[in-house]
């Protein structure tokens, strides 16, 4: 099935890598197909209309961030169905499910690991390795010099950029990783959502009343609809509200993991902004550093159904 993507606002003056000759940027072509290979290999990838079914609704309004005070315009959840048996009976997906409820919301108060978290975090990446998405993400990585050969040693390296803890508010224990903050979310003062960019725990957090959905952000020309890869949109948790978030929706765990390692490892910057074409949809994918942790990772669309092919035809 082709990959669909909802809109996102975007300032020209947010993209890098431009081509001066186009002015457009510069799409790398080798990790395109790379990650369209993975695509083709994600076979735990859910389909919509079949796995789950989601309402994207009306266009949520602009929102100044540390705002508690939002108009709804999705009276609906995002998600009116979701194959929770299917979820349970992928092994990646039951395992990966069990590390969400691990984590201190906020930020400042140090995280505590517990023997049972440990072995959940191993069985988690066991599982992952297993898959062929990851398999081929490995094997790239060792070409490229960047990983080692040996899958022990790949899954330490795994569990140090996901699972390490780290300081991200000072004068703090160490109160942060790069899993909880991508795929659980954090709340930063009380008034600020940073990460947050999965849909099984934004569908979790949904369904248990602790999420409120307030509708999609895109542009005028490339609204979502309900079979779309990556959504952008707006959401309260737990009264903090997020203006704008973003996620790929129906992907399985290993996939988004295998895309942000590969631009964690191959990029040598702290900062890095990759612009791809997967299937019918051009993004650029971000990922932030700290230290030789993951900071944060995510994606951001550019266009969707194939529009930049028409825009880069003239």
């Amino acid at each position: 099935m082709a990959l669909r993507l909802g809109g996102v606002l975007l300032l020209a003056a947010l993209l890098c890598g431009v081509d001066a000759s186009s002015n457009r940027p510069a799409v790398n072509q080798e990790l395109s197909n790379l990650f369209n290979e993975l695509w083709s290999l994600d076979v735990n990838r859910m389909t919509p209309g079949v796995d789950y079914t989601v309402s994207v609704q009306d266009r949520a309004g602009f929102v100044n961030q540390g705002s508690h005070v939002v108009l709804d315009h999705a009276s609906l959840p995002l998600f009116s169905n979701v194959n929770e048996n299917k979820l349970r009976n992928i092994t990646t997906y039951a395992h990966f499910m069990k590390l969400l409820d691990n984590y201190e919301r906020s930020t400042g108060i140090t995280e505590r690991v517990t023997p049972e978290e440990l072995t959940e975090i191993s069985l988690f990446l066991d599982a992952v390795l297993e898959t062929q998405v990851m398999k081929r993400a490995h094997q790239y990585l060792v070409s490229k010099g960047k990983s080692s050969s040996d899958s022990r040693q790949f899954k330490n390296q795994l569990n140090l950029i996901w699972f390490h803890l780290y300081h991200r508010q000072r004068n703090t224990g160490p109160d942060s990783c790069g899993f909880e903050h991508v795929f659980v979310g954090e709340t930063k003062s009380g008034t600020e959502i940073i990460g947050f960019h999965n849909w099984v725990q934004f569908y979790l957090q949904e369904k248990n009343s602790h999420l409120d959905y307030k509708g999609y952000k895109a542009r005028d020309h490339d609204l979502p609809d309900q079979d779309d890869h990556v959504l952008n949109l707006q959401f309260s948790w737990h009264g903090v509200v997020k203006p704008v978030g973003s996620a790929f929706i129906g992907t399985s765990p290993e996939f988004e993991m295998a895309l942000f390692t590969i631009l964690f490892l191959v990029n040598t910057e702290r900062s890095s902004t990759v612009l791809v074409n997967i299937d019918q949809c051009q993004m650029e994918l971000v990922v932030i550093k700290q230290g030789r942790c993951l900071g944060t990772a995510y994606p951001k669309l550019l266009s969707s159904n194939s529009r930049h092919v028409g825009q880069h035809s003239h």
